[in-house]
């Protein structure tokens, strides 16, 4: 039987097919990714999609912490009742007199609950046509809102907001499976130039191969400086514009490639990795600098990148080398002007996700916590 995330996410994946397909034919788009835009519609629809919280990786995380959450309490029952258990059958007699009480009460109730279905049953003809209970008009009638006409009963559960608190800041979980928007969080055991660093996953296709960012390695100096210094991509008018912005090593694949990497939105030239997280479109968000629009310091610069071989990656995550992991755009961003919170420790990145994703994780982060984001590469 599936679980309720389970259910979910094949729920969310069906839904998404279909409204990217009702979409293309609509406005007659066979792709909409490449269809361009202006960057002021494009900081809009960023803006509306926050405010409406469209983020199904949120929605994601709280069924997660709902589900932490349950079983937490299910333990506490069970070791409640083990306890009661242990304190109110002192000897056998004691468990032969609350084993045949038992049987009276569940005979009572039987008959109790046949009775009341007799008197039900006598009433409902009539009272259904006073229109009481038609479409909903009992006042304990609750349908939650949905925007599916066709959902069935059993999907309804799916569809209702979890009742758990989420910090929209700070939250990580663990997740099964490689997909865009991920980060691979590096095992504690490798070294290298990959050691405790946090990899953002652009793009992951079993038969094409994969590519992502480090994001937690930032050098020393602002973009102008390092520019300077190295061999690069970037041209004098975007060094100029973004002169004051922090720069990443992205990994050790074409070093002298610089993306950009943000979340001020769906631009010409950027790609959507996820809700509120976008690489690339450089030279639009160049023009809203200009423009005052938007600040150096939201945008973070990756130097390079890292790349995998069709199923290479995921023979990494099968030997353990990657926790993969789903975090908060704020965790992702922080090098790229995201805000900080006194919990955060704003150093260590690597640290952090752990520490949010729960389970074995923390102590993990606490048993191997050590030089921090900021250190000189191997």
């Amino acid at each position: 039987m599936k679980t309720f995330l389970e259910q979910f996410l094949i729920l969310f994946c069906v839904q998404r097919q279909v409204a990217a397909f009702l979409s293309s034919v609509q406005h007659g788009v066979i792709e909409p990714l490449k269809m361009s835009k202006n960057s002021e519609r494009a900081r809009v629809e960023k803006n509306l999609e926050d405010m409406m919280g469209n983020d199904w990786r949120e929605f994601r995380a709280k069924l997660v912490a709902k589900e932490k959450h349950d079983l937490e309490e299910e333990n506490k029952n069970e070791e409640s009742s083990c306890k009661e258990d242990s304190n109110n059958i002192h000897d056998e007699k004691r468990a032969k007199q609350d084993k045949i009480g038992n049987i009276f009460a569940a005979i009572f109730q039987q008959n109790h609950a046949e009775e009341e279905k007799k008197k039900y049953s006598k009433k409902v003809a009539p009272s259904i046509f006073e229109g009481n209970t038609i479409g909903g008009s009992a006042k304990d009638f609750i349908i939650p809102s949905c925007e599916d006409p066709f959902v069935s009963a059993a999907e309804i559960p799916v569809l209702m907001e979890p009742k758990v608190n989420l910090d929209k800041h700070r939250w990580a979980h663990p997740i099964s499976h490689v997909e865009p928007g991920c980060v691979l969080v590096a095992n504690e055991k490798l070294g290298g130039v990959f050691h405790q660093t946090v990899v953002l996953v652009i793009e992951h296709n079993e038969s094409k191969g994969s590519t992502g960012i480090v994001i937690n390695r930032p050098l020393s100096g602002n973009l102008s400086k390092i520019v300077s210094e190295t061999e690069s991509n970037v041209d004098l008018s975007l060094k100029m514009a973004f002169n004051s912005a922090k720069v990443t090593f992205g990994g050790p694949v074409m070093q002298e490639e610089y993306s950009i990497l943000h979340g001020y939105g769906e631009v010409e030239g950027s790609k959507k990795v996820a809700p509120g997280i976008f690489v690339g479109g450089s030279e639009a968000l160049m023009n809203e600098v200009r423009k005052g629009n938007f600040h150096p310091d939201e945008a973070l610069f990756v130097k390079g990148h890292a790349a995998w071989v069709p199923s290479q990656l995921s023979r990494e995550v099968s030997k353990g080398v990657w926790y993969i992991a789903s975090c908060s755009n704020d965790l992702i961003l922080r090098y790229a002007g995201a805000p900080l919170c006194q919990e955060d420790n704003s150093n260590d990145l690597w640290s952090d996700i752990l520490t949010c994703m729960g389970g074995q994780y923390p102590k993990i982060a606490e048993q191997h916590t050590g030089k921090g984001d900021q250190r000189m590469m191997p």
